[in-house]
């Protein structure tokens, strides 16, 4: 009897598995990498954590407030502090790839280019949701306010989401110049603004207890912004590290 060949249907199936298989162990190589480098330097995190503390610390002295106002900059003042924060890390993760010859490895590795967006964009935002989860409750101390707010967690998880989908994205445009340290924040917060504004009311709204009905603008601006930029980056990123 003749051997029935496969169809292109059940050939495409077939060998869409193992590639998708590679892709997802080549974005998980990539965030062990990050996670062990960091475990064996702790030269990212702890200079994100101690710039944050400074910055609500200097908040707090600054800003000699009663408990209700305190509660209203309460927004403004945490993601002031997250975004300076996450820049930095932004900064040292591409630098840091960049000066030990990781990056050209990457780039040569037999795998999609948009795994190692993933695999940094996910070390990144572990890292940034490591400090946040830090920074939370120093400023609940400090401040005497409760953010231990179901709502205000997930603003911030869906805004940290966002900054650092854009931000390893133009980090990996910018580690390839001279001024790095400058061209990052100049290139990154005009297009995080809309990601900044809809956090601060969204965890504004929450704070003070403001109806579900007029925060969902903001956190439908969160996802959109989440979704767009995330295929933005997914779909521009070979070329950006080509050039």
């Amino acid at each position: 009897m003749k051997p029935i060949a496969p169809t292109k249907k059940q050939v495409t199936q077939k060998s869409s598995k193992p590639a998708a298989g590679q892709f997802i162990r080549a974005v998980i190589a990539i965030i062990w990498k990050d996670m062990a480098a960091e475990l064996r330097s702790r030269e990212l995190l702890s200079a994100m954590l101690v710039f944050a503390l400074l910055v609500i610390l200097v908040f707090n002295f600054a800003l000699e407030l009663d408990a209700q106002a305190r509660a209203t900059v309460t927004a403004g003042v945490l993601w002031v502090t997250f975004a300076f924060a996450g820049t930095l890390g932004l900064n040292r993760s591409m630098a840091m790839e960049k000066d030990r010859g990781c990056l050209d490895g990457l780039l040569l590795a037999p795998v999609d280019r948009s795994a190692i967006y993933f695999g940094k964009a996910i070390g990144n935002l572990i890292f940034m949701l490591i400090v946040e989860a830090i920074v939370l409750p120093v400023y609940s101390i400090l401040y005497s306010v409760n953010l231990f707010n179901p709502g205000l967690l997930w603003v911030i998880l869906l805004g940290s989401i966002g900054y650092v989908a854009v931000g390893t994205l133009l980090s990996s445009m910018a580690v390839q110049t001279r001024t790095r340290d400058i061209l990052l924040p100049v290139l990154l917060f005009p297009l995080v603004i809309p990601i900044l504004i809809a956090a601060v009311k969204g965890s504004t709204g929450f704070l003070q207890g403001t109806e579900i009905e007029d925060i969902r603008p903001w956190i439908n601006l969160l996802l959109v912004y989440d979704v767009v930029f995330t295929a933005v980056a997914f779909m521009v990123f070979d070329y950006i590290v080509e050039e």
